[in-house]
């Protein structure tokens, strides 16, 4: 028996057509192919497989007992072949996906609410799994244990990345704090705070801290939470500060109780991005997956959405 490799698969077609058509002309037909073609092409299929495949009969061509049980394999084997070639597509309807995301409570919260409900009411049978953030978070994607990731900043390479939007920071401070009520806080003011820094990766807060320490003037860590809600809920009757993306602080902020002042305009803002192995670019599933956030962040919050980078 000849190895696949050896074998040229462009003579499938041509077999399936002598072997349904039991004849030459009407065979080269069937695949408007010229009748010598067809002929050299049944040559080759007798050289390759050893066998006569057809012979003449009272009636006409006859098949052999070997290309009879070609004929029932090819039945089988051939429309499997055509997907395996066809476009993939994905039905989220039908669909029973596992979606592996990572992310910290932040990130999770924003794809919370509109975003699971469409995803829930879109694809009933997928499941969403939540994976925590750390910091090896990056290759668990290269590596194909997460499928997409939601953070602050760019992702390294080989990951892809596209922003879904961009946002300001904002404190979260005690109603008692010393700069509650401020409408303008200085690089100076903050610095000589008390601060809760929100561990994202190696006792960092990610964008935030990595600004600081551009700018020479990183701030020292008083408390140091896993969470950005526990960083919420360490605030009342301190004197502490938490730096939290402004639409999380004041979500959290309780009249009373907190109160959300402005940060130093040398802070910037963050890009919230989703990313992903280029091996998913073309996933369909996938693809799926990237559009539903996209399009239901856009409409929940009301905002142009930037292109993509890789």
């Amino acid at each position: 028996m000849p190895r696949i490799e050896s074998v040229d698969l462009n003579l499938l077609a041509p077999l399936d057509a002598l072997l349904e058509e039991r004849h030459v002309s009407r065979a080269a037909d069937r695949l408007h192919m010229s009748q010598p073609s067809m002929s050299r092409a049944l040559q080759r299929l007798r050289a390759t497989l050893g066998d006569e495949l057809l012979v003449r009969g009272p009636g006409g061509y006859q098949l052999t007992p070997r290309a009879e049980r070609i004929k029932a394999e090819l039945q089988q084997a051939l429309p499997r072949l055509e997907h395996v070639f066809s476009a993939e597509s994905f039905d989220p309807t039908t669909a029973a996906r596992a979606f592996h995301l990572a992310g910290n409570d932040y990130t999770v919260s924003v794809l919370s609410g509109a975003l699971l409900a469409q995803l829930s009411a879109q694809s009933p049978g997928s499941t969403v799994i939540f994976g925590r953030w750390h910091h090896a978070v990056f290759a668990d994607a290269e590596h194909g244990t997460v499928d997409l990731l939601i953070h602050a900043g760019q992702a390294p390479p080989p990951l892809r990345s596209q922003v879904l939007f961009n946002e300001g920071y904002a404190c979260l401070v005690s109603s008692g704090h010393p700069l509650a009520g401020r409408m303008q806080v200085t690089l100076e003011d903050y610095l000589g705070c008390a601060h809760i820094v929100i561990d994202i990766a190696g006792g960092r807060q990610g964008h935030l801290d990595r600004r600081l320490e551009a700018l020479g003037r990183p701030r020292r860590a008083s408390v140091t939470v896993p969470y950005h809600f526990a960083a919420t809920a360490a605030v009342p009757g301190t004197s502490l500060v938490a730096t939290l993306p402004e639409s999380f602080a004041r979500q959290h902020a309780t009249p009373g109780v907190t109160t959300v002042i402005p940060v130093p305009e040398e802070f910037g803002t963050l890009d919230l991005a989703i990313s992903w192995h280029p091996r998913l670019d073309d996933d369909a599933a996938q693809r799926w997956l990237r559009d539903t956030i996209t399009a239901t962040i856009r409409t929940d919050r009301s905002l142009t959405m930037p292109g993509d980078s890789a």
